[in-house]
């Protein structure tokens, strides 16, 4: 691997390169969810069970009217955390198709759920080399209550710190509900910098599963974390993408602490949060495979 040259993105980190030690901050996972069994039911009636054992998930895939994915079913390792009371965010990568991968932000405290999809290619709508796909839904045989799961302009304006290991720091800015800024502080690529593509969603009040989907590096990472104390944040994440050959799948979770280092007021006129709406395909939007 050639030495890192700010300007020259051909020597910036690939993916597996970023991975030894970036984990160090991981919550332990939770078996919460082992022997449970989750069914979610999307607004075409799509309806994806989960059958959660000690370290596997098995799911079945029944489309719904107007979704043209056939049914299918398999069995895929999976990592669960726990996010808040009752709310958990699980991550596995299908064996059988291993260009994708899967985030669900399960709320069995309100009955309700976000899918995140990544994809190598061009399956789902966008220009990075991993795309994504949201599909909020209803968890059967639990009451449904508060909010639904939707996109959100909260973030925009604050720059928060992240320190993934002893070595490893990032800041964020959030720009717009299509853009941030990303420079790392401390780590192998301490220096570096760059604006990408993210998205956002409120989850609860004060918590938010915040997406990326970088241009130069082949990757794409889904976190989730809870803000409502901005002097001690806690983030869980996932990153998917390929390793340095081009042509491998690495998918790798981690965690964060965070903190509010400032916070941008913008004048009404000049408002980003009035911008475009963000990027990332929903279900409706995609003809495309959807949540496992």
């Amino acid at each position: 691997m050639s030495a890192l040259t700010l300007s020259d993105t051909s020597t910036w980190l690939p993916l597996d390169g970023l991975a030894p030690g970036f984990d160090a901050n991981k919550a332990e996972p939770t078996a919460d969810l082992a022997g449970r069994t989750v069914a979610l039911v999307d607004e075409r009636g799509t309806r994806i069970v989960h059958h959660f054992g000690a370290d596997s998930v098995e799911w079945e895939y029944q489309p719904g009217d107007g979704d043209p994915i056939a049914a299918s079913s398999g069995t895929d390792p999976y990592e669960a955390f726990e996010v808040d009371t009752g709310l958990y965010f699980a991550q596995f990568h299908h064996q059988h198709k291993p260009d994708e991968a899967v985030s669900l932000v399960i709320d069995l405290t309100n009955g309700r759920a976000l899918s995140i999809i990544q994809a190598i290619g061009d399956q789902f709508p966008g220009n990075t080399a991993v795309r994504q796909l949201f599909v909020p839904s209803l968890i059967e045989g639990v009451e449904t209550a508060g909010a639904e799961p939707a996109p959100t302009t909260a973030l925009i304006g604050r720059r928060v710190m992240w320190v993934y290991s002893s070595e490893h720091a990032y800041e964020h800015v959030y720009l717009s509900p299509q853009w941030y800024s990303w420079q790392c502080l401390a780590g192998p690529e301490k220096g570096l910098a760059d604006t990408d593509e993210n998205s956002v969603w409120e989850i609860r009040p004060g918590i938010y599963v915040f997406t990326w989907r970088e241009k130069v590096i082949p990757c794409a990472s889904v976190t989730i974390a809870d803000h409502r104390n901005v002097r001690a944040i806690r983030s869980h994440g996932v990153l998917f993408g390929l390793d340095e050959s081009g042509t491998v799948p690495t998918h790798f979770t981690f965690g964060a602490y965070g903190r509010l280092l400032s916070n941008t007021v913008h004048p009404d006129p000049y408002d980003p949060a009035a911008a475009a709406p963000a990027a990332g395909a929903h279900a409706q939007d995609a003809g495309a495979d959807t949540a496992r």
